[in-house]
This record gives structure tokens, sequence and C-alpha cells, in this order.
């Protein structure tokens, strides 16, 4: 295995668990995501489905901007 991928493979990790943080944190504030207009919720007596098409659209635009700014500035 090279060298950077290792380092890639750290870096995510540390992603993973600094989000993990924020979410444990300030999840009380962060009610809205997966609540957002868009969002798919089926609930019948035994069974439930959850589409969360909005969010998932929102948290890849965010991501690929971020990931964007990072490649320009490094």
């Amino acid at each position: 295995m090279e060298q950077n991928t290792a380092k890639y493979i750290i870096l995510a990790g540390l992603a993973i668990v600094v989000v993990g943080v924020l979410f444990y944190f300030l999840g009380d504030k962060l009610k809205w995501i997966g609540n957002l207009p868009g969002d798919i919720n089926i609930e019948n007596e035994n069974t439930r489905i959850y589409f969360p098409i909005t969010t998932m659209i929102l948290i890849s635009v965010v991501g690929s901007l971020l990931l964007n700014l990072l490649r320009r500035f490094f």
C-alpha cells in the first residue's frame, strides 16, 4: 500500500470522528437534518421506509464544495 493511500485513509477516519463528535455535542441543534422537504418517510404498522433524498443532495453539494476548496488551497 502506498504511503499516500494510508494518509487518505487516516484523514477519512479523522473526518468521520469529527462528524461524530459534532453530532454528539450538537445533536439537539441538528434535528432538521433528515427532516427536510423532499425526504420521503413511509410508515406502516410493521414497516418503516425512509429515503433522505434532499438531505443526501445537500450533503453531497456541501461536501463537493469543501473538497474543491481544499483542492484549490492545498
